[in-house]
């Protein structure tokens, strides 16, 4: 969307189960950026460059003139142990494990000065590992994908301590490092609110099982990810709606739900939903802007 806005993006898959890369690429393509053996075309190719002291240039697949993705790996777990093991070892100014746990930021940062990208898009796995802390002290701004229900509700107290103390663990360590000429991530990670995805709505309203956790919801925001229930600003940016009979047609397709074609199916009721979900991906792109700075 904010490709489709005019914008330059560098869409990063740091997801180990690389679905991102899997739906952006057709398999041609992905055969060249996942090969049997070593080519650096993707993340983890990047991330071995860094630990041998190569550089942390990163290749970028050029999905159009505006896109450029940070391709991603299935081997990409690997690395999960090792950045654990240097988020730990930062605190004895171990000049190796802060050249590792800033390595996401590094090679995000050069793909967007290569790209001069307005925006970089990182896309993370469902957990609280090690690869989502790496690569959220490399984010600036944090924003929480949720479902309308009671799972979300209490994944939102874990998720909102782990924020807080990633963030006071890495402003600590920052005052811990003596090497200077080492590009590190300052301790941003400010939380940017949270997009909530329907299990179902009817006529554009939300089903009442749904509706009946938005409010919980945005309580337990302010409490767990801010830490400030005195705060009355609004805090979710959108609530999608399921769309699920597009969604199989844009994995064929290999494209936005948004960007369905009569050619890929999109017919009848169903070329009336993919102009909403246009309109409502575009006001969801224009919120996030407005909270993040994006001009």
């Amino acid at each position: 969307m904010y490709a489709d806005l005019g914008l330059k993006v560098v869409a990063a898959d740091l997801d180990p189960q690389a679905n991102l890369t899997f739906w952006f690429l057709e398999k041609e393509k992905l055969e060249e950026v996942w090969p049997d053996e070593e080519y650096p075309l993707n993340i983890l190719d990047t991330m071995n460059s860094i630990l041998e002291k190569r550089g942390a240039e990163s290749h970028l697949e050029f999905i159009n003139e505006n896109i450029g993705l940070v391709a991603g790996n299935l081997g990409l777990s690997l690395f999960e142990d090792k950045l654990s093991d240097a988020w730990l070892h930062c605190l004895d100014n171990d000049k190796a494990a802060f050249r590792l746990i800033s390595a996401f930021y590094r090679i995000l940062l050069t793909a967007a000065e290569r790209h001069k990208a307005d925006v970089v898009l990182i896309d993370l796995g469902a957990n609280l590992g090690a690869i989502n802390k790496a690569a959220l002290i490399a984010a600036e701004y944090v924003i929480i994908p949720l479902v309308a229900d009671w799972f979300s509700l209490q994944a939102l107290q874990d998720i909102g301590y782990q924020l807080r103390d990633w963030r006071e663990g890495w402003a600590q360590r920052l005052q811990k490092n003596t090497d200077t000429k080492l590009l590190l991530p300052p301790s941003k990670m400010q939380a940017a609110g949270y997009v909530i995805h329907q299990h179902g709505i009817h006529f554009k309203y939300p089903m009442r099982a749904s509706a009946r956790w938005m409010a919980p919801i945005s309580k337990t925001y302010r409490q767990g990810v801010l830490n400030n229930l005195s705060t009355v600003e609004p805090h979710c940016l959108s609530v999608l709606r399921n769309y699920r009979g597009l969604m199989p047609m844009a994995m064929d397709a290999h494209k936005p739900i948004f960007h369905l074609k009569p050619a890929d199916g999109a017919i009848g009721t169903y070329a009336q939903a993919v102009r909403d979900c246009y309109d409502d991906f575009k006001q969801l792109a224009i919120n996030i802007a407005n909270v993040c700075a994006i001009n």
